[in-house]
């Protein structure tokens, strides 16, 4: 029997009460652990078991937050969920409700990813921003050959542009072994841009001029080979322009950054790079209307003036005869004018003869070979006496010199005594007997022999 003042409570209050609290408690929070027992019903919710090596905890996934997720769920996955902890109230069943689903590990993909990205901005490597050619002649689109991405892309192009020439260089686009097939396949495209350019003549063209690398969307682990810095780098450095479209909208990798332009998919990249022929088409058509409207009014306006003129038109041979004496008159106002114009040039051809009658040219040679004559004997006359002035000079210095010569002291019969050494000796006591001096005289010179010194 139940005691007097406690409540007795039903098992749907009970699990409604319990659910409350739980979800008031907890709140959203996040699980990690292994997918067990997946089920996929009809109703497109998803049911599974989250366990761990100690625990299990149940779990639901319902259509409208399932069908957001990109993240493929298979049993042995391990995963991490945000959800809120409830209570299923018929059954009782404690449970998490799932909002979101991540693969384990996709926290520490995502901070490598922004280490990683901050590092290759600061070098610049996503400041490519070179334009496409548009529309391209020669396409080489990197993708996988079997995937959804590149037969998106052919449709569209084929839809849109049938002209553009598409060139497939297969390479895988997911796991290890994407990032080197897709660098090898960047690298032999622009190999052969680069032997080409070294080979051609100056008006070919590349084999390509525009590269595309697509795939279709996916997890973030589906997606990370194109988060490789070696791929990366090698699109920054591609010397054609590149387009990437990889995943969808939502997703970004590194590759889109280091790449020229991004488009949100496949489809939209193939939009991007070709105009719509239907688009040029009806357009064209437009201008053939417009061209047509524009002609016809054009010859309508013609027909109208046409009209006007053949209004307007008189007889060819009264409009020729009013010509004519247009014409007369035409001539003789010329006549006139010929008459006039050639006696004023007869009347300034006479005045310029008289003129050069005045001024002629013979008179004033003759004028000046006179006068160059008479500065010619004057300059003779002049050259003479001064000729004869400088020699009268010249003759009084010679007789000036000659007369404090000492040569001319010697004609007279003096003579000069010099020592061994060139030194004049001009007294007896510089001489020592037996001494050798030299005499030089107006004519010639003598050694002579000191003796003796004679004494005054």
């Amino acid at each position: 029997m139940d005691k007097p003042g406690r409540t007795t409570l039903s098992v749907s209050d009970l699990n409604r009460q319990a659910r409350q609290m739980l979800e008031r408690g907890f709140g959203d929070c996040w699980v990690e652990g292994e997918i067990s027992g997946l089920a996929r019903p009809a109703s497109g919710h998803i049911y599974f078991t989250l366990k761990d090596a100690k625990a299990q905890l149940r779990c639901a996934f319902f259509r409208n937050r399932a069908g957001l997720s990109r993240t493929p769920l298979k049993d042995g996955d391990r995963i991490k969920v945000r959800g809120r902890v409830s209570i299923f109230e018929p059954r009782g069943d404690y449970q998490l409700i799932v909002d979101a689903v991540q693969p384990s590990g996709e926290g520490e993909l995502m901070a490598a990813y922004e280490r990683l990205k901050r590092q290759l901005n600061a070098e610049g490597v996503f400041a490519n921003a070179r334009p496409l050619p548009y529309p391209p002649r020669h396409l080489a689109l990197i993708t996988s050959p079997t995937g959804a991405a590149i037969r998106d892309v052919l449709a569209v192009l084929r839809a849109r542009w049938p002209m553009v020439r598409v060139s497939v260089f297969p390479s895988p686009v997911q796991g290890r072994e994407a990032p080197p097939a897709l660098i090898r396949a960047l690298a032999l495209i622009n190999r052969q841009v680069r032997t080409n350019r070294q080979a051609r003549r100056e008006d070919a063209s590349d084999p390509f001029d525009a590269i595309l690398i697509t795939r279709g969307g996916g997890s973030l682990e589906d997606l990370w080979a194109f988060n490789d810095e070696h791929l990366v780098r090698a699109i920054f450095h591609s010397s054609l322009p590149v387009m990437a479209a990889i995943g969808h909208e939502v997703d970004t990798t590194l590759a889109e950054f280091a790449a020229d332009v991004r488009a949100p998919t496949p489809s939209a990249a193939a939009e991007r790079l070709v105009p719509d022929r239907r688009d040029l088409e009806a357009t064209l058509n437009q201008q053939r209307r417009r061209l047509h409207q524009a002609w016809r009014g054009r010859f309508n306006a013609e027909s109208q003036r046409l009209d006007h003129l053949r209004a307007r038109l008189r007889h060819p041979g009264e409009r020729l005869a009013q010509q004519r004496q247009h014409l007369a008159g035409l001539d003789r106002r010329l006549q006139l004018a010929m008459r006039q114009r050639l006696q004023r040039d007869r009347q300034r051809l006479d005045a310029a003869t008289r003129r050069f009658t005045l001024h002629d040219p013979s008179r004033t040679l003759r004028q000046a070979r006179e006068r160059v004559e008479q500065l010619r004997q004057r300059l003779e006359a002049g050259q003479r006496r001064k000729l004869q002035q400088e020699r009268q000079n010249l003759q009084g210095i010679a007789r000036e010199l000659n007369a404090v010569s000492p040569l001319a002291v010697l004609g007279r019969g003096y003579s000069i005594l010099q020592d061994d050494r060139g030194q004049v000796v001009r007294a007896a006591s510089q001489t020592q007997p037996g001494q050798t001096l030299t005499a030089r005289l107006g004519e010639g010179r003598l050694k002579l022999e000191v003796k003796r010194r004679l004494k005054r």
